[in-house]
């Protein structure tokens, strides 16, 4: 079964939370449990609805405000799909959240308040989907039962967010229109009888309708080596395979490929998952490769086609997501984590803050907490990478304090 992942953004009250719960409770995947918490805590409120925010909100800091605080993740499935949704902030005090939310979602979920339109953070939330590469794009116009379910003021938002989506430079990205009351579960999972004139499909039925060549992104193949197999049982005593998760393409048994960093060259002989053998592996999967020579490989290494090599460099330059109380500057030391692989580095500059909102790049020295800005990086040793717009498996990052051991920024290799 296909697993979705899906990544919610907007504003304070936009109804983030409860177009989830909504979601979940018109597909049945809340427990009876939750159901009956809900009607309780909607009872004591006074409220003449369901308040779904509750089976999503889990902090009591978030409850007691109203608000989304933390990154939620919320599993449920249907008939033909498995969804993971990450509940992210909208707050610009928590840009950093909702990067880490975005990051790994195939999909993204904007919501706007039909009765404020496009915002700033409308801005802020479909640049970081741009910056993400997030394919696909729900712009879901909620709140429509409050402006009288009006066409008028639908198609009005809608040519905003057009002109914002003008200003975007990853022009693959598909976006989707959708009015909507997630409070009555109005075009959620099943089409409402008050806007008969949006003849679209429900939030469910265009997530339903998703394929996986619609949102993933196909990239040269690259297998960051997570361990090395060798049972040494009397059965196996001989074997030696290489662990780890594929991304951007397949690999076939035949495939002549090179180890890095080390550049050996060999061919694939055996692919394993679990205790079968496949001729081929497709991106995402978690396999064991044989190779026919007996070579040094390691954790942190990357076997890729022989025909298709990454760039090995030691000088980055980066777009980061800063997520650290304390600034970057240059001069700092801190490990990159790229993939499986691990290397010291040192901030060799920082040239500028980038807006959210497109209003423009300013000149910078440093970035402060959830600050985003074009960062040149020197390393201790060689990386092997792709730029992420390219390949988004091998661009991407992560900058860890050598003092703390803490994640104190994402960065994006340009």
């Amino acid at each position: 079964m296909d697993v979705l992942k899906i990544a919610t953004a907007g504003s304070v009250d936009d109804g983030k939370s409860t177009l989830i719960g909504r979601l979940l409770y018109d597909t049945k995947s809340l427990t009876t449990d939750k159901i009956e918490a809900i009607e309780k805590s909607s009872k004591q409120k006074g409220y003449d609805y369901l308040d779904f925010s509750l089976a999503t909100d889990g902090l009591v800091a978030e409850r007691e405000q109203g608000i989304t605080i933390d990154v939620a993740h919320i599993y449920f499935s249907t008939a033909k799909k498995s969804y993971i949704i990450a509940d992210t902030p909208g707050h610009v005090e928590y840009t950093r959240n909702m990067v880490t939310g975005a990051s790994t979602s195939q999909v993204s979920i904007i919501l706007i308040d039909a009765r404020k339109g496009v915002i700033e953070q409308t801005y802020r939330h479909f640049f970081i989907n741009n910056l993400l590469r997030v394919k696909e794009v729900i712009v879901a116009i909620n709140k429509m039962d409050l402006v009288d379910y009006s066409e008028e003021v639908f198609n009005k938002i809608k040519t905003d967010f057009q002109a914002l989506n003008a200003k975007s430079t990853f022009k693959e990205q598909n976006v989707s229109y959708i009015p909507l009351s997630a409070i009555n579960g109005g075009n959620v999972v099943d089409k409402s009888e008050n806007m008969t004139w949006y003849d679209g499909q429900t939030v469910l039925e265009h997530l339903e309708g998703l394929h996986s060549h619609d949102v993933y992104e196909a990239g040269k193949a690259r297998f960051p080596v997570q361990t090395v197999i060798r049972p040494k049982t009397e059965e196996y005593h001989d074997f030696r395979g290489y662990a780890g998760k594929l991304y951007g393409n397949s690999i076939k048994v035949g495939d002549v490929v090179t180890v890095l960093p080390s550049l050996t060259e060999s061919k694939v002989s055996k692919i394993h998952f679990f205790d079968k053998q496949f001729d081929e592996a497709v991106a995402g999967s978690s396999v064991t490769i044989e190779l026919e020579n007996d070579i040094n490989v390691t954790r942190g290494d990357m076997i890729v086609k022989s025909s298709e090599l990454p760039k090995i460099e030691k000088d980055i330059n980066t777009t980061v997501c800063w997520m650290d109380s304390k600034k970057l500057v240059a001069g700092t030391k801190y490990i990159v984590q790229h993939n499986t692989n691990r290397v010291l580095a040192k901030v060799e500059s920082i040239k500028n803050t980038i807006a959210t909102d497109y209003s423009g790049n300013t000149p910078a020295t440093q970035l402060a907490i959830n600050e985003i800005g074009e960062v040149s990086i020197k390393l201790s040793k060689p990386l092997y990478f792709d730029a992420y717009n390219d390949n988004k498996s091998n661009g991407a990052f992560i900058l860890i304090d050598t003092a703390t051991n803490t994640t104190a920024g994402v960065g994006f290799i340009r």
